[in-house]
């Protein structure tokens, strides 16, 4: 039977903590942009997903008050989804395959 160095797995899992605060940090900095209608409305958040800006082409400001709801809705779950995406390519190229199925936690 192998022994295991019980000292060794949890330096390794230490090390393997701080690359993770180390890459969800640098995702803070990243930005991503969600639109919708056609660009009408943009969004733009961090790969920690915050809110970080909104821009509303004019032309959409003559839109009713629910279309416009609904755009700006429809921009930040765009945003949300590729900040999502963004999150389990840098992260979730540290841990074994199907570690975290469906994304990463908390994210």
């Amino acid at each position: 039977m192998a022994d295991f160095d019980l000292s060794q797995i949890m330096q390794q899992a230490q090390q393997m903590r701080e690359q993770m605060e180390y890459m969800q940090k640098g995702l803070a900095e990243q930005i991503v942009e969600g639109s919708a209608g056609g660009g009408m409305v943009k969004v733009k958040i961090t790969g920690a997903q915050q809110l970080t800006a909104v821009e509303i082409d004019p032309s959409a400001l003559s839109e009713d008050r629910d279309m416009l709801q609904d755009l700006i809705v429809a921009a930040v779950n765009n945003a949300i989804e590729k900040s999502k995406a963004l999150a389990q390519e840098r992260l979730g190229s540290m841990l074994p395959p199907g570690m975290f199925p469906g994304g990463m936690p908390n994210l």
